[in-house]
């Protein structure tokens, strides 16, 4: 099978499904031996075409520099062009940039914030890992939400330490709501229609058997082409493997693996 990212569905506990097969989740294997072994081959999640090396998220070098869905502003929600008519490919823009998005806090180890399409609720913040979520603002489009964020990184970070996600370090007593109320007064003036006054606050509980106190992380680029383990967890993209190994599954996206269980 050719790896994409897990697919996930409920989100207490969240359940994942893992290829093709949606009446197959992962969960099932909770405590039981599990084995990837890779082929050697990597195909390019765009053109499909057989590549030595992947980047972005299972991206040939040309797709990476040349695919919508490798775009600058997919990282950087601020540097879209979409409302400007312009773009790698119009037709994709439209589709994903020009429609309703949101400004977020999530508590994974500390407060970060983040921007997502409205259609990807709550999909993007399992694959973050994600404690609790409160949704600050809901845009007409990604540059908006970009330009909204941009503002709040001024006090908080736009990054995971997945590290920390995974071993579950995060700060106990923060307290979503007041965080969002004390940054009301930094939305951009002219974005500040946006703001959205709803308080609902979202809680993921992942399958993890028990958090390990810590962790080291394999990839088939480490001149290994089998990782295996009893499976003890999944949280965001990532499998926990014997209490102690994590494997990240949408780092390797487009790698052709054997399962075993």
């Amino acid at each position: 099978m050719i790896l994409t990212k897990l697919k996930t569905f409920s989100e207490t506990p969240v359940l994942y499904i893992f290829g093709n097969n949606d009446s197959l989740t992962l969960n099932e294997f909770l405590g039981k031996m599990v084995s990837f072994q890779w082929t050697g081959k990597i195909e390019c999640v765009k053109c499909k075409k057989n590549c030595k090396k992947s980047f972005g998220e299972g991206f040939c070098f040309t797709c990476f520099q040349t695919a919508p869905e490798a775009s600058p502003c997919i990282l950087r929600p601020e540097l879209c062009r979409a409302h400007l008519g312009e773009g790698r490919d119009i037709s994709y823009e439209k589709t994903n940039h020009l429609q309703p998005h949101v400004v977020y806090l999530a508590l994974t180890d500390v407060v970060k914030v983040g921007v997502t399409r409205k259609t990807q609720i709550p999909t993007r913040w399992i694959d973050q890992g994600a404690a609790e979520v409160i949704i600050v603002a809901e845009t007409e489009n990604r540059y908006q939400a970009g330009i909204i964020e941009v503002a709040l990184k001024e006090f908080y970070t736009d990054k995971t330490n997945w590290r920390n996600m995974l071993l579950n370090i995060k700060d106990e007593s923060v307290d979503l709501v007041a965080e969002k109320w004390q940054v009301h007064d930094s939305m951009p003036h002219d974005l500040s229609c946006f703001w959205l006054d709803d308080d609902t606050i979202f809680r993921f509980d992942y399958p993890v058997l028990s958090y390990p106190t810590s962790i080291q992380s394999f990839t088939f680029d480490d001149a290994t082409t089998k990782i295996e383990g009893v499976l003890t967890g999944i949280r965001g993209q990532y499998l926990y493997l014997n209490g102690e190994s994590v494997m990240n599954i949408r780092r390797h996206t487009g790698y052709e693996i054997n399962f075993f269980a």
